[in-house]
């Protein structure tokens, strides 16, 4: 059905950026809404950014602010700017898409340090 591949994760300090990217081996990319979750040790994975198929935005309270997610239907990618991270931006961070099925995916280890 299709493959995602994050990449761009690591380790920062706090106040410091990183960009994340989700490339998508996806026919009609552009159909597909996409987002980004995260999943903190010892907690339950929670949604943090959507882009839907026409550019309609909404970020989770946590990252309101500080994170920007965007999309390019040209290259497949959709991509989670972090700015001013904190140290309970830890977490593996996931790129999701959903049109008729949902689609993860393998996750990318984001440590921020204080």
């Amino acid at each position: 059905q299709g493959q995602l591949v994050e990449s761009g994760g690591g380790l920062v300090q706090a106040g410091g950026s990183l960009r994340l990217s989700c490339t998508a081996s996806l026919s009609s990319f552009s159909d597909y809404a996409m987002s980004w979750f995260r999943q903190a040790p010892g907690k339950h994975r929670e949604q943090i950014a959507r882009i839907g198929k026409t550019g309609t935005l909404w970020y989770g309270l946590p990252v309101d602010g500080r994170f920007t997610i965007s999309r390019d239907n040209v290259q497949n990618t959709v991509y989670l700017q972090m700015n001013n991270l904190k140290p309970e931006d830890t977490a593996v961070y996931y790129c999701h898409a959903f049109r008729d099925f949902d689609l993860w995916g393998q996750g990318t280890q984001v440590t921020v340090s204080s």
